[in-house]
């Protein structure tokens, strides 16, 4: 009979890490324990064993390295009422403390996020840096949090007083950032604000975790004079950037790029002057000259090319195809007409042989009439209006505020992000359909951003943004407007951005996300088994049903979700049987019943809805307790399913 159980926690990463150990390197493992000078052996001089060697420790770090591994027992469970379009949106908003959402995000997320941008606490000794307790964070986070009694540790500022200000803020955010690296793609980056108190720190832990050779720098985000300093007015912070994987972007050609200033209607002047022109390419030569002269000649911006030619690839000009300074290599290039070699440039070709003859396939050299020209490259406008970000970005620290202020009503989130730098970081990113992560939202500036973005590009973004919630100050602005907490702010920030977003950009409202799906963290749906021996028997009966009282059925549907590895903005709808209800998540992906009495009609129906949909693989998860401990019934089931195609694997109980 089918034994399969749905786990009761996130993954375990210490576990997955040592399976991939053993697929790569068989020969360590030896009575299914991995032999660890084995290992060192078959690495040969990669391993270091001098004892001095450049480290970078603190204290707890070895314990943070483990906590993050640590499998979390949480689940989000969804609130429907705190969400805005809860059943058609593809953004998430989720309420909880961000190490444990991380692991929880672990396998429907993994290797899916584009772009992370973090805003986390600076550590000038005004902002909290709490405790972990990795045996059970998430009742230390709901204690924490006001939600359980409890004598747990307390949110509090992270001052010198205890002589590890620094200890405690690195050991906060190691294994949050490591727990981050996962889910970014292989081309994604992470962006973190900071500034000088812990940027040396950052800087050092990033490397360790993301790679030294994925490091890409620092914006410096500046915000203007200020006047409280002692020594130097210190008017900037950072934002660091590492990425997933430099090597990716080299090889997928992604550049990171943003459109260089004062181009836009150059652009798209040019292309709309080649969909007129596009059937009658061979006599607009002269034209396309006369008309990108004077278009370029009265801009404001005249630092490029004259875009003079153009085919059906669009709007090019003609560069220089030899090689800078001399000593390029030489080789003949024959003419496509004559078929005769052409004149080789004096310093010899820009490209290798190799390089060159697939330029030349490409259509990318532009050849003379005749074999004594030397021929040049064609450089299009689509792909040269492009330039890398400057370092240095400005802000009007007081302009972010105001506009906060004007859209929230008052006073109610002292110095949040500007969304209009956030706006330009997004646009290094060379996609228009990224899932973009913040888990420290604050007042959720990043969505709104996101939200800019996509009204500006028709782009279809998503965002994910994690915040805990943290009590607002007594008798503060944001009390007296109603706000309990931080992420009651952050949530009416999006509610209230997306609304003027819409407004202020009518064109492309019918095209916009501006909803999300609240989902708060908390202990799972799933009772653990924990043996009195003095109670067993009202226990094993209270047990029949392994769901925590008060659960909802779209809650453990979540956290089945979270199980599989779905995302969690995939749609879930419901179809009934015999008065039983059937959850169909992601379109046939996985259907969930959690009804009393299943018996074969229920597994025929999903084989029937699976048909509907055409697809051969799917999987399906029953409450255990709806079979009631009728095995023969349970047998039959699974029995139906493995003959309609369905994997022992596919077939799980909760």
């Amino acid at each position: 009979m089918n034994t399969n159980r749905i786990p009761s926690s996130s993954p375990d990463l210490t576990q997955h890490n040592i399976d991939k150990l053993k697929e790569m390197f068989p020969e360590i493992v030896t009575e299914d324990k991995v032999d660890f000078d084995m290992l060192k052996t078959i690495l040969g001089e990669e391993v270091d064993n001098r004892n001095e060697r450049y480290k970078f420790e603190w204290h707890g770090k070895k314990d943070s390295l483990l906590g993050a591994q640590q499998p979390s027992k949480g689940t989000l469970r969804p609130d429907k009422e705190a969400s805005k379009n809860f059943d058609t949106t593809e953004n998430l908003y989720i309420e909880g403390d961000n190490l444990e959402v991380l692991k929880l995000l672990q396998k429907s997320y993994n290797g899916k996020v584009k772009m992370i941008y973090i805003d986390p606490p600076y550590n000038t000794g005004n902002d909290f840096v709490y405790k972990d307790n990795f045996q059970d964070n998430v009742q230390n986070y709901l204690e924490q949090t006001g939600q359980l009694d409890g004598e747990g540790n307390k949110i509090s500022t992270n001052t010198e007083t205890s002589g590890r200000k620094h200890t405690n803020w690195l050991n906060m955010m190691y294994p949050r950032l490591k727990l981050a690296r996962n889910l970014l793609t292989e081309d994604g980056a992470i962006f973190i604000s900071i500034d000088q108190n812990e940027i040396d720190n950052l800087t050092k832990v990033c490397k360790e975790l993301y790679g030294e050779q994925n490091y890409i720098g620092e914006f410096i985000w500046s915000g203007g004079r200020k006047n409280d300093s002692k020594y130097i007015s210190i008017s900037h912070e950072y934002v660091l950037v590492f990425v997933k994987n430099k090597e990716y972007l080299t090889e997928s050609k992604i550049l990171w790029r943003q459109r260089k200033e004062g181009l836009d209607d150059i652009y798209q002047k040019a292309e709309e002057f080649y969909k007129k022109h596009k059937n009658n390419l061979s006599d607009m030569s002269s034209s396309l000259k006369n008309w990108y002269k004077s278009l370029s000649d009265n801009h404001p911006s005249k630092q490029h090319k004259h875009y003079s030619f153009i085919d059906d690839k669009g709007v090019f000009y003609t560069d220089n195809i030899s090689w800078p300074g001399g000593g390029g290599p030489v080789y003949n290039v024959l003419h496509p007409i004559t078929k005769k070699p052409v004149k080789i440039p004096s310093r010899g070709w820009l490209f290798n042989e190799e390089r060159m003859k697939e330029m030349v396939e490409k259509d990318l050299v532009y050849f003379g009439e005749d074999e004594t020209k030397v021929p040049t490259f064609k450089r299009y406008l689509k792909d040269t209006e492009f330039q890398v970000p400057y370092s240095v970005m400005y802000q009007d620290s007081r302009g972010a505020m105001k506009r906060l202020r004007e859209l929230m009503g008052g006073k109610i989130f002292d110095f949040p992000k500007d969304e209009e730098i956030l706006l330009k970081l997004i646009e290094t990113i060379p996609s228009d359909d990224s899932i973009i992560l913040d888990f420290f939202s604050g007042s959720a500036s990043t969505a709104h951003a996101t939200m800019k973005k996509n009204a500006e590009d028709k782009g279809k973004r998503k965002f994910i943004m994690v915040q805990l919630p943290e009590e607002v100050e007594v008798k503060s602005e944001a009390e007296k407007a109603g706000y309990k907490n931080i992420s009651e702010i952050g949530q009416e920030r999006i509610r209230r951005a997306g609304e003027k977003v819409i407004n202020e950009n009518p064109d492309t409202a019918e095209h916009l996300d501006v909803g999300f799906k609240v989902l708060k963290l908390d202990k799972s749906n799933i009772r653990e088994w924990n043996v009195d021996f003095e109670e067993l028997e009202s226990q094993i009966t209270s047990y029949d049903n392994m769901f925590v009282p008060d659960r909802s059925e779209l809650d453990v549907v979540y956290e089945i979700m979270l199980k599989y590895g779905v995302e969690l903005t995939y749609p879930i709808n419901s179809f009934q049987i015999e008065n039983k209800n059937i959850y169909d998540v992601a379109f046939g992906n996985l259907f969930i019943c959690l009804d009393e009495n299943i018996n074969t009609t229920v597994a025929q129906a999903i084989i029937d809805k699976r048909k509907q949909y055409g697809i051969e693989t799917s999987s399906v998860v029953f409450a255990d307790h709806g079979f009631h401990g009728n095995d023969s019934e349970k047998l039959n089931c699974f029995k139906l399913l493995q003959d309609a195609g369905y994997q022992n694997e596919q077939l799980m109980t909760i």
